[in-house]
């Protein structure tokens, strides 16, 4: 690889130890949600993943990372590549990793490594040439054909310990530029591990392990764990008669889904080395990403044995120094999918997902409804940095409320919203209230409702602050608020933009039956900005047209902003 002498780089590193120790980052809980804690302070990754070569030349990491800081994110994924990191066994080169922590400093950025060590999206496409050339020493997997793999093999201690030498070596120099400053705040081991194929390796290794009994360590976990454990992995297990002695056909039955099983304890235990050698030279948070078990796939069909929800267990059991698994999103089913790692086990951490208009809604979306610890759509670099782009709409309004989230995450008092067209209503109960969230276009008089517009989506975040006040943040929602105790007999009609009744009728109302209970009206809405001790600074008063003269609460589609609502009662 080409050297570069970046400058101020060696003196700047060489004063670190003089700065302010800053705490290094880590994950605590608050309620029911974990928080990562990045210079003593609460923080929300609003980020973006790297392309998988777009910080494989300094001149590239140089031109991207300015743009990332204009666009509003306040962190950069970005890969560290083995094969760049020792290209030579033994010799290694940290200009990538320098110059990418750099430009971060640069431009106020917060980084998250990825480490493309043995496996990336299953293949080990990023092991040097010289680990590839070299299969006697360093085995692949095997097809149950015998054929042989791209993917180095699990079960080979000479691979674990050429990837964790490395590896290693990468954590030892986040250390040494970076303990005080704490730029780097999250590490990636390996990407979105797994089997491709066959659903297991059938190398002569693997072969013989998968015929000796379970380790004991992991029967242990399910009989401790039993009441917790993720619904698919009790039925599997119960189905044997949940036995704690076999081997892995015994114990789990003679299936595709124990291959995978199997499997994902070589995975897990791989990993699980890796993050001790992590812990033991740079303490701060590990995770791991999955690709989904999406569209109908079978195991070895999608990356079989990854960090995948329904494995969870076996993760949690085998590699306990990880400590979250973290989806990555490219399907249909958002919401559904993010449920799914959204656990009392596991938070919330979308390191990629498909880059597109709707990522700022959905972000929203994840930070109200599962207090989440980031999202990140990936390629980042290939997003608009034009203010009205929706992200970056979405990112400036986020980051103001970054203090205010923090406050009151794990608390149960937010809520995400995230509508379509198909998904239209979402319907909450929150003390004396009715509150009807919808999306933008159910209002009668959007003529892009029924006009054959695709319907964009809409989503925010409902935060209730104190009884009768809110906070509403996102873009293309609508909400109502009704006492739950309101009583009308007739239905209501529907209304024009002026609030008059949409169109006439003959309809006698005087005989309808008389009204009961209290009401709930609203007192203010007022468009404010966040400050940076949660505070609100007012901007404006919306009334009028822009309440639909007291009856609901709106964000246009195509316009993120922060409305303050105060609510009250009358009859």
């Amino acid at each position: 690889m080409r050297k570069y002498i970046v400058p101020g780089l060696l003196s700047l590193f060489a004063l670190l130890p003089l700065q302010a120790r800053q705490g290094m980052p880590r994950l605590q809980k608050q309620g029911t949600a974990t928080q990562l804690i990045v210079n003593n302070e609460p923080f929300l990754v609003l980020g973006g993943e790297l392309g998988n070569s777009s910080a494989s030349s300094v001149e590239d990491i140089r031109r991207i990372f300015p743009k990332l800081q204009r666009m509003g994110l306040n962190t950069v994924l970005v890969p560290a590549y083995w094969d760049l990191l020792e290209p030579e066994e033994g010799t290694y080169d940290f200009t990538l990793i320098d110059e990418a922590v750099h430009q971060a400093r640069q431009n106020r950025l917060k980084v998250i490594f990825l480490w493309f060590g043995a496996w990336k999206n299953s293949m080990s496409c990023y092991a040097p040439l010289w680990f590839k050339e070299n299969y006697r020493k360093y085995p692949r997997a095997h097809t149950q054909t015998g054929k042989p793999l791209e993917i180095a093999s699990s079960f080979s201690e000479n691979v674990y310990q050429a990837d964790s030498r490395a590896f290693a070596r990468l954590m030892k120099r986040l250390a040494a530029i970076d303990k005080e400053e704490a730029t780097v705040i999250m590490v990636q081991i390996e990407n979105e591990t797994g089997m491709l194929e066959d659903a297991r390796d059938y190398s002569p290794d693997a072969n013989e392990r998968f015929h000796a009994p379970v380790p004991q360590a992991l029967t242990d976990y399910l009989l401790a764990n039993k009441q917790t454990l993720h619904p698919q992995m009790l039925e599997k297990w119960g189905k044997q008669g949940y036995p704690l002695k076999g081997n892995w056909q015994e114990v789990f039955g003679a299936d595709i889904y124990t291959d995978e099983l199997f499997m994902a304890w070589s995975y897990a235990q791989y990993v699980e080395r890796m993050a001790q050698t992590a812990r033991a030279i740079h303490n701060i948070p590990l995770y791991v990403n999955a690709a989904m078990n999406s569209r109908g796939r079978m195991p070895g069909q999608y990356p079989s044995a990854g960090p995948l929800a329904h494995l969870i267990d076996v993760w949690h059991c085998a590699a306990p120094h990880i400590d979250l698994l973290a989806p990555d999103l490219y399907d249909e089913g958002f919401t559904a999918w993010v449920a799914q790692y959204k656990l009392h086990n596991n938070p919330l951490f979308i390191p990629e997902i498909r880059l597109a208009d709707n990522n700022g809604v959905r972000a929203f979306y994840v930070f109200g409804e599962h207090d989440a610890i980031g999202f990140c759509p990936f390629s980042i670099e290939d997003a608009p940095d034009h203010p009205q782009s929706p992200l970056i709409q979405s990112y400036a309004r986020l980051n103001e409320l970054i203090p205010l989230l923090a406050r009151y995450q794990g608390k149960g008092l937010a809520n995400g919203l995230l509508f379509d067209e198909k998904n239209r209503e979402r319907i909450l109960w929150q003390d004396d209230l009715k509150i009807t969230c919808r999306h933008y276009f159910t209002l009668p008089w959007d003529p892009r409702a029924a006009n054959g517009t695709p319907w964009p989506e809409g989503g925010g975040i409902l935060l209730k602050l104190n009884r009768n006040e809110y906070l509403v943040a996102g873009s293309g929602i609508v909400i109502e608020f009704e006492h739950r105790n309101e009583k009308n007999a007739v239905p209501p009609q529907p209304l024009g933009e002026d609030g008059f009744t949409a169109n006439g009728e003959n309809k006698d109302r005087r005989k309808a039956e008389m009204w009961s209970g209290l009401r709930a009206g609203i007192g203010s809405v007022d468009e404010v900005a966040i400050n940076g001790d949660a505070s609100f600074r007012y901007i404006r008063r919306l009334n009028g047209d822009q309440d639909h003269q007291g009856r609901h609460v709106r964000i246009p589609s195509g316009q993120f902003s922060i409305l303050h609502v105060k609510l009250y009662e009358y009859k």
